[in-house]
């Protein structure tokens, strides 16, 4: 069954420039599709469109009837005075309508009202209630706050007041709490950290609906989608796989074309020197020569079937660096902030040698930008001493882009900030994609991507040899974030990064500083020998339940081997056989039991009754998973 189609779609904001041109493509109910293309293809009108916000030019979009659809980053108006809480809980408008009307109606029956129908459209209305989940509302509510960090005194906060982060955050909570049938995703990372960012993952693994997302979040985009649609030149390319066989294929289409391309520009050339010399010999007046000339000619208009394969260019890009002596790059002693009452981190000791790349992680709010800001000098520790070696320079790309003058051009902000000739800016900032008449645009009217651009340009210049970075790859498009990452990888100095992009953190880390619960856990190691650590940590009977040193300045102690078990690993792939067999069956039970559900839609008595069999078959394919990835890590443990 078809959720969504899209037959020729056309949308101009400016004549003559299409940001769609027959766009065509359909999203089958239950797909996960991952919409991409670089900012300003035209996605987020796409998206605008589907919702009615926009209307096209040409072409006709259909969304399959009775499918309720929502979208994250389209935030309803609500009534003043709305607090989080109030904004949760239209979620549930149809089952508080239900609940009102089954107090009426109890409350006629208590007054000694007892006709039949009364009674009839009382129990269909219980049966409706206890269906979809109005006894349990408050624990689903509870649980998705806690998935997407809404705290209570954040719930008890008016809507109005919260940051558009803050905002996108609870709009995203109230659409999962509706239970919508297609979830359209745009950017839904952008605010999220990375526990809740997991956590989403996990929620749209057991989703039933369909998802169309559009992420520059490369990880989440891996683990969430099935299938790519790209917008290219207005038009929709297909690839039948997540993020990474999507930037494969993408890769082999363009070598593909770009072979046949000149495959058929060499047999061009062939021809056309040929017939050039026909043509050479039919001045003598050989009319059957001259007609051979021709005929050629048109067979080369026929070959002519390729256009030339285009990759936008690279951005020229590298990190001025500065020689770097002696082995200390910074050490903090007993550092510690507060703020009134609240202790963000405290008894922080930390030593950072020469060559390391180091991420700090933590959820928001946990003060990892504080952390920075002391380092850089912008804030002052309460406790505690940080000192940087003598030679030390740094560069530093904060979160938030701010400029002294945003009313300045590009290349004025260029001439004034790096005291560089005219030419030399402009140069500057066409190697980082800013070229024509961009360059007299005022800073104030670049978007934050660009202005992080434009800084980033700025910053390259210096002559360092410490890297900050906080939030680098926020607000860019894929394509952005690959240059930055190319730079970052052929810069060989220090580099510590605050980042919630797992690609980026997976590329670069050599080290782990997790911030959380006002201590540092400090991990020597990449980012997945990190969460590797931290998973065996918890498997571990008695063991630490981060998996990380609990202590700010040491490493990871390590653990005892475990006794093999009797008989090598040929008992244990018999017993993962088993446990393989078992959650195979419990999903063919699951899968019979769903069809028996979609059967009785109409029968509420016998709907109670098999969602109560579903609850107790999903506790049992949870225990039945629980059992066969213990088994699986035992035995790829056994076996060395």
């Amino acid at each position: 069954m078809i959720d969504i189609s899209v037959s020729g779609l056309v949308k101009e904001f400016e004549v003559g420039k299409k940001i769609l041109d027959g766009l065509t493509f359909q999203v089958d109910a239950g797909e996960r599709v991952g919409l991409l293309g670089p900012n300003g293809c035209g996605k987020t009108t796409f998206l605008r469109i589907l919702t009615g916000e926009v209307h096209p030019d040409e072409g006709d979009i259909v969304v399959a009837p009775n499918k309720r659809m929502g979208l994250i980053s389209q935030i309803p108006v609500y009534p003043a005075g709305y607090t989080v809480e109030d904004v949760l809980d239209t979620a549930f408008a149809p089952l508080h309508e239900m609940e009102a009307e089954m107090t009426r109606l109890s409350q006629r029956m208590a007054e000694g009202e007892s006709d039949s129908a009364l009674l009839s459209r009382y129990d269909k209305l219980s049966a409706a209630f206890q269906v979809g989940g109005g006894y349990e509302t408050d624990t689903n509510k509870n649980k998705v706050c806690n998935g997407l960090s809404i705290p209570q005194d954040m719930r008890e906060r008016p809507f109005d007041m919260l940051s558009g982060g803050e905002k996108t955050r609870v709009n995203l909570a109230r659409l999962i709490l509706e239970d919508t049938d297609i979830l359209l995703l745009d950017e839904p990372t952008n605010h999220l950290d990375l526990r809740a960012t997991e956590w989403l993952e996990e929620y749209l693994d057991r989703f039933k609906g369909t998802v169309l997302a559009v992420s520059h979040d490369r990880y989440f985009l891996d683990k969430v989608v099935r299938r790519v649609v790209e917008i290219q030149e207005g038009k929709a390319e297909f690839y039948s796989g997540n993020y990474s066989f999507y930037a494969v294929e993408k890769e082999r289409r363009y070598d593909e074309k770009l072979r046949q391309y000149e495959k058929e520009q060499a047999k061009i050339q062939q021809l056309e020197k040929a017939a050039e010399q026909l043509r050479i010999w039919a001045y003598s007046g050989n009319d059957k020569i001259f007609k051979r000339a021709q005929s050629m000619e048109k067979r080369i208009e026929r070959i002519r079937q390729t256009d030339k394969p285009r990759k936008d260019r690279k951005m020229a890009v590298r990190f001025g660096e500065r020689e770097f002596r002696g082995d200390e790059v910074l050490s903090i002693k007993n550092l510690g902030k507060s703020f009134g009452e609240r202790t963000l981190f405290a008894d922080v000791n930390l030593e950072v040698e020469g060559g390391e790349r180091i991420a700090l992680l933590g959820d928001n709010g946990t003060g990892k930008s504080t952390l920075i800001k002391i380092i850089m000098g912008e804030e002052e520790p309460e406790v505690g001493k940080l000192r940087k070696g003598p030679t030390v320079k740094v560069g530093y790309l904060p979160q938030i882009i701010h400029f002294d003058h945003p009313e300045r051009t590009l290349v004025d902000t260029m001439l004034y900030d790096l005291d560089c000739t005219a030419q030399t800016a402009r140069n500057r900032l066409a190697a980082f994609k800013f070229r024509g008449e961009d360059v007299f645009k005022p800073v104030s009217a670049l978007s934050g991507g660009e202005q992080s651009r434009l800084r980033l340009c700025m910053l390259m210049d210096s002559k360092i040899n410490l890297l900050i970075l906080d939030e680098p790859t926020n607000h860019l498009d894929i394509q952005s974030r690959e240059w930055i990452e190319e730079a970052v990888e052929d810069y060989e100095g220090n580099l510590l990064f605050v980042s919630h992009d797992r690609y980026f953190i997976d590329r670069f880390a050599t080290r782990i500083w997790m911030l959380e619960d006002g201590r540092i856990t400090d991990f020597k190691g990449t980012y997945q020998e990190y969460l590797s650590a931290k998973e065996k940590g918890k498997r571990s009977a008695g063991g630490d339940s981060s998996g990380a040193p609990s202590s700010s300045g040491g490493t990871a102690p390590e653990k005892k081997e475990r006794p093999k078990r009797p008989g090598g690993t040929k008992n244990l792939e018999k017993e993962v056989n088993a446990a393989e067999r078992a959650v195979a069956a419990a999903e063919e039970r699951m899968f019979d039991l769903e069809q028996e559900i979609q059967e009785a839609s109409a029968d509420y008595l016998r709907l109670q009754e098999l969602y109560q069999q579903r609850e107790a078959l999903e506790d049992e394919l949870a225990h039945l998973y629980a059992v066969w990835e213990r088994l699986a890590a035992d035995l790829e443990e056994a076996r060395g």
